[in-house]
């Protein structure tokens, strides 16, 4: 009874329905490939932002998703520094609500500020659909909406 309600209030905020669930394919600890110009190469993930966790689960990411990550290679000046980035294309399936399954070759984010502005001025290579409707600054930079 008291989990009945408790959905009803959220759908009646607005929270629930607007994300579309994706299978989360980036736990914490991989390491992506830097898809902008910043000057980074590879970045690894540290934390996953607005993960709710449980014992011992280790909070993984999907696209979309703003994580916190460190430079693992790239310009010494951005190397051992910890950044805000945003998930463009991972490798792990996943289902949209047209029954199409969307892969890609390789896990990918692009850094950004904690404001949500983009650090870097273009992105190489293709962009889920999922971030580009998320992030509208992603979204206008990016070459290819897949």
């Amino acid at each position: 009874m008291a989990a009945r309600a408790k959905t009803r209030a959220l759908v009646a905020k607005g929270t629930v329905g607007q994300r579309p669930r994706i299978s989360r394919g980036v736990p914490a600890g991989s390491t992506l490939k830097c898809a902008d110009n910043t000057g980074a190469r590879e970045l690894r993930v540290v934390q996953v932002m607005g993960y709710g966790g449980r014992l011992r689960r280790v909070p993984a990411a999907s696209i979309g998703d703003m994580i916190v990550v460190s430079v693992r290679r790239g310009n010494p000046d951005m190397r051992k520094k910890i950044f805000q980035a945003v998930v463009v294309r991972q490798k792990k399936p996943y289902r949209r609500n047209e029954g199409v399954w969307v892969q890609f070759e390789e896990n990918a984010a692009v850094l950004i500020t904690p404001e949500g502005e983009m650090r870097g001025s273009e992105i190489r290579g293709p962009v889920a659909r999922e971030a580009a409707e998320r992030w509208p600054r992603i979204a206008s930079a990016a070459s290819i909406i897949v």
